[in-house]
């Protein structure tokens, strides 16, 4: 009683304060800047962030007062913590080398399977029998992929979970089928389009009336690791989840088995509170779409979601980095309630990985879950003021691009007409040149590059870069995948690659904090492509300058100084130079078109596009 007394007369000692009043201190502490220019920050998709939210904010949310296991399961339906599933896939090529590679790694905290079956002809019983020896069906998902052949596995799958005596109420068996994904992905089917869905109704009829198994996983990693934004990927797999549930429906299945059928993939990226709300917007819209399809039960609109670290982010140059971006991603997906997370191993997206990749990534969940205890809440952004506006403002977003595709007659329509890859493309063309300008900055790659790093990590160029290249057997134009980085890896690759290290040196000189400013820049912006950085203490004389840069057999000299004394310092160094070296400019000063007419040609700034910059000088260097 005592204790409430004291936390009473506290409280009154904080009198509460308004948003008009918060508004008056902060416009007053802006001296007259824009408020909306100066704290309002937009999101990768767009969305206009206030820097603060109050309870009032949720007040009009109707989902900021459900719990738990509510309609339309916004907040998921886990009510005793957030228990994950940690998966690993393993490629199977020899059934009993997969088979003990599973056995091995379920001993390591995996607690679901991934296995990617890479000849379709070799699925029968005594395969899968090898392949799942040893396992316990109740006690851990498994996944199967399978180009092809997929209701042979599916056979197999039951024919072994019969002979196991499994309880079918406990088991979680996916078979992936995605055959629109497949056709937007590889540009045609093997079969015509009507065939695949009437194959893939077969496969729903044949997981009816079994909770344990699922059949259809449409994959929103798709549309996210070909650069698409996370409202977007999220509009396009809702998209293309209500293709499936009218094509099913269609051919007599109820709607509640199709979406019973369904487990959703979606890639996480690096936007750490967009993606925790995106995960709960997706439920949400998903739920809507379901009972528009005409489900009788609640529960079949649930949104069953894997998560997958994406790869548009991931790189070749300083790939442990990746690590941290992996990270950041798998916590987002855990706290946004994904149902099992994969990490993919760090060096994934330049080589196939190997035991130490691998392990790392098994342990960065196993870390969130263990030691971080993020397997302990339930929904733990629900009543956050930020999180609960930002899932509706992504789904407002996302349903109104879904609502747009549905007005061009669906995903498979849009497919056709090239909308979904046209948008997709220019996504990706708006990010990269957002990364070549360094507005986004990939950590080891556009900025702040490792210069003890003289060569890029042992890689496989093929699974590196993905170089499209048109088929007249192409139904629709495929969605190509990409990264942000592989502009900047192709240009540092070709300075590996031409037997040579150009050297760049810092000619420092004159005003002192200008000039490690600018040299601290310089450094940064030439070690992006690869070239050996030769930065200065500084010197009194610029002639000391450019002799000790020829000294060094320097390719470029990068003079770093004041704007008030390049106009006769970059004049000087220009002409003691004698074409000898490319001579730079680190910076825009006024002076500039003078120095232009005395013939530099070469500037450098916050402003310059990096990668177009880099690939003049390796031009210019003979790098090609």
């Amino acid at each position: 009683m005592i204790l409430m007394d004291k936390k009473k007369r506290l409280f009154e000692q904080f009198p509460p304060v308004s948003t008009e009043e918060w508004m008056e201190k902060i416009n007053a502490d802006l001296k007259g800047a824009d408020f909306n220019k100066k704290l309002v920050w937009k999101t990768r998709d767009g969305l206009s962030v206030m820097p603060f939210y109050r309870q009032e904010d949720t007040v009009r949310l109707p989902h900021s007062n459900l719990l738990p296991g509510d309609f339309p399961f916004t907040r998921g339906v886990q009510v005793a913590g957030n228990n994950w599933l940690i998966r690993q896939d393993i490629t199977v090529t020899d059934y009993k080398a997969a088979n003990r590679k599973a056995l091995d790694i379920l001993m390591r905290g995996i607690t679901s399977l991934s296995f990617m079956i890479a000849d379709p002809e070799s699925v029968n019983n005594k395969n899968i029998a090898l392949l799942l020896g040893g396992i316990h069906p109740e006690s851990v998902e498994l996944n199967f992929s399978v180009a092809g052949k997929a209701k042979e596995l599916l056979a197999a799958l039951k024919e072994w979970l019969r002979e196991t005596r499994a309880d079918m109420s406990q088991v979680k068996v996916m078979v992936s089928a995605d055959p629109l994904g497949r056709l937007a992905a590889n540009g045609t089917l093997c079969v015509p389009v009507e065939e695949g869905l009437d194959y893939l109704a077969d496969l729903v009829r044949e997981c009816a009336g079994e909770p344990g198994l699922r059949c259809l996983e449409p994959a929103g990693t798709l549309f996210s690791n070909a650069g698409a934004g996370p409202v977007a990927e999220l509009a396009y797999t809702l998209a293309l989840g209500s293709e499936y549930l009218a094509a099913l429906t269609a051919r007599g299945i109820s709607a509640d088995d199709a979406a019973g059928a369904m487990r959703f993939t979606l890639g996480i990226g690096s936007d750490f509170f967009p993606e925790i709300a995106r995960l709960r917007a997706a439920r949400m819209l998903w739920a809507a779409i379901v009972k528009e399809y005409g489900a009788a039960d609640d529960g079949s609109a649930y949104m069953h979601i894997h998560a997958v670290t994406g790869r548009w982010n991931k790189t070749l140059y300083d790939p442990y980095v990746n690590m941290l971006r992996t990270q950041t991603e798998a916590m987002s997906a855990v706290l946004g309630g994904a149902e099992s997370v994969t990490v993919e191993p760090f060096d994934t997206v330049f080589r196939s990985a190997g035991e130490f990749s691998e392990r790392i990534a098994r342990n960065q969940q196993l870390l969130l879950m263990e030691e971080a205890h993020l397997d302990k809440v339930a929904d733990p952004g629900a009543g956050s003021y930020y999180i609960e506006e930002l899932t509706s403002m992504m789904a407002g977003e996302a349903w109104k691009i879904f609502l747009e595709i549905e007005q061009q007659g669906g995903f498979l329509a849009s497919l056709r007409k090239g909308i979904i890859q046209d948008r997709i493309s220019a996504s990706a063309a708006a990010r990269k040149a957002d990364m070549a300008r360094r507005k986004e900055v990939l950590l080891g790659t556009n900025q702040y590059p490792d210069f003890r790093e003289s060569r890029a990590p042992e890689h496989d160029p093929d699974r590196l870069f993905s170089d499209y290249r048109s088929s007249a057997d192409h139904e629709v134009q495929p969605i190509i995948p990409a990264r942000g980085a592989d502009g900047f890896e192709r240009l540092r690759l070709a300075t590996e690659n031409s037997g040579r290290r150009p050297v760049v040196f810092m000619l420092t000189t004159g005003d002192l904090t200008m000039r490690r400013a600018r040299a601290q820049f310089s450094s940064n912006f030439f070690a992006v492509a690869g070239y050996e950085v030769r930065d200065n203490n500084g010197f009194e004389k610029v002639a000391d300058g450019v002799n000790a840069a020829l000294e060094a057999k320097a390719d470029i000299i990068v003079l770093c100084s004041s704007d008030e004394e390049y106009a006769t310092v970059a004049k000087e160094a220009f002409t003691i130079t004698a074409g000898r070296a490319v001579v730079v400019v680190a910076g825009n000063p006024p002076c500039m078109d003078d120095l232009k007419a005395a013939g530099l040609d070469h500037f450098i700034s916050i402003r310059s596009n990096v990668l177009e910059t880099l690939e003049m000088f390796n031009r210019i260097l003979g790098i090609n």
